[in-house]
């Protein structure tokens, strides 16, 4: 199922009598936003899961991070010295040191002090911790030794009280941050064995055409399914759980079967989203009681894609069959709702740049361009038609450039894509947009 695209104007092109006019469709920020609502919406209905710390890097909290404990639990010493009571000089206690991981030596008496180390709980009555670089110690004539402060002994210092990062109960962290390894570090420190993160959203791919071919090369009118290999990893590398990839032919009633008998909270189909003779997609939506929430899209290519909420906090994305107007779906639709499944609030980005040269746009129409990046600018990629994936294949990222087209110099803004960008050649195929 192909999908026609005008061909682009040059910037500053006004509506003519050949110019096509707007679309009835959503604008392509307002469509975002849309996918968006629509996730935070299914979050909200969706019980979080737990995940060990080991396999939580790189999630988000599900719920705010409370102190299971006081940190530190106990008074502790924060340097290797002597714990001391009252004022000195002081008797060392004939005794071992107090070692951190051991349990805390007996309360001191005015003018005691025993050998401590670093992260040991204190002895009850200490006033004071003393370094060792900051004492000496000398022998009495009956062989004991006796503490001398070489500078002045403030009353508590060098001990990390207990509580003085946090009290129990406390927030350590909000709902939404994002599980690095220092949260890692700070939750197993705060008594973490788990953390509450989003449950992965399920999502099942649905392929749909009955022109696609699975293997071998393409003949006699059949093409070979680009979409099937490309959708599940990167659905994958947004986050989701992907249950399956099926081939469903140009048939309404397979597909309204796999639509209304899926368990996935997220359905991806290609194809179908046009009025064409076999465009199954709003009839079968329209039977299944789905509500559209994103029917077209004012975005080049792709504005034939959709958005709709099939009722227990599940959605379908209708992708259109072209592989780059489907790229240009998941950036659109697919991805903000994953991420807001997911808890973070955004897509990922790749900044704003310069263009190095004048790009074509539509004059109603966002379009998406598959850019490089070079010595920071943006160059953008020559093969960009809606059926092509040889330009996105070596892209950093998908230029937004907005109705009308950019200017030369002029900062766009840069979606990023879920992998690695190149490493900024620009590659043999062209550098240029035509």
């Amino acid at each position: 199922m192909t999908l026609k695209e005008p061909a682009p104007v040059a910037p500053g092109t006004t509506a003519g009598a050949k110019a096509e006019p707007p679309h009835r469709a959503t604008a392509w920020p307002e469509a975002r936003a849309a996918a968006a609502r629509a996730g935070t919406a299914a979050r909200a209905g969706r019980e979080p899961g737990r995940l060990p710390l080991g396999q939580a890097l790189g999630r988000v909290l599900a719920e705010p991070l409370p102190a299971l404990t006081d940190l530190p639990s106990f008074d502790t010493s924060a340097m290797d010295g002597w714990a001391v009571a009252g004022p000195g000089p002081w008797t060392v206690r004939a005794e071992t040191s107090v070692l951190a991981g051991h349990a805390p030596a007996a309360a001191l008496a005015d003018g005691e002090a025993v050998r401590i180390a670093t992260g040991a709980p204190v002895p009850p009555r200490t006033t004071a911790v003393i370094r060792s670089e900051h004492s000496r110690t000398e022998r009495t004539g009956s062989g004991g030794l006796v503490l001398h402060a070489l500078r002045d002994v403030a009353t508590r210092q060098d001990i990390r009280p207990r509580g003085q990062e946090c009290r129990s109960g406390d927030e350590l962290l909000p709902a939404g941050t994002a599980v690095t390894p220092v949260v890692l570090g700070l939750a197993a420190a705060a008594g973490y064995d788990e953390l509450p993160v989003p449950s992965r959203p399920r999502a099942e791919i649905l392929v749909l055409g009955d022109e696609l071919l699975s293997t071998g090369l393409p003949h006699e009118g059949l093409i070979r399914d680009a979409l099937g290999p490309m959708l599940g990893p990167w659905l994958e590398a947004l986050g989701a759980e992907v249950l399956a990839t099926r081939r469903i032919g140009d048939d309404a009633e397979e597909l309204y079967a796999a639509v209304t008998g899926s368990a996935a909270d997220l359905i991806v189909t290609t194809g179908g989203t046009a009025a064409g003779p076999v465009d199954h997609l709003h009839r079968v939506l329209d039977k299944a009681g789905a509500t559209l929430l994103v029917d077209g899209v004012k975005v080049r290519p792709g504005h034939p894609m959709l958005l709709a909420a099939l009722g227990g906090h599940r959605h379908l994305v209708g992708l259109p069959g072209n592989p780059l107007a489907a790229v240009s779906g998941l950036l659109t639709l697919a991805e903000p709702l994953l991420a807001a499944l997911g808890g973070t609030s955004t897509p990922r980005s790749r900044g704003r740049a310069p263009v190095v040269e004048e790009v074509h746009g539509h004059p109603h129409d966002t379009r998406l361009v598959p850019v490089v990046r070079r010595g920071g600018q943006l160059v953008p990629l020559r093969y960009n038609g809606p059926a092509m994936l040889r330009g996105i294949a070596v892209a950093d990222g998908m230029a937004v450039v907005p109705p009308g087209g950019a200017r030369s110099g002029q900062e766009l803004d840069v979606l990023g894509l879920p992998w690695p960008p190149t490493s900024g050649a620009v590659p043999e195929q062209g550098a240029c947009f035509t």
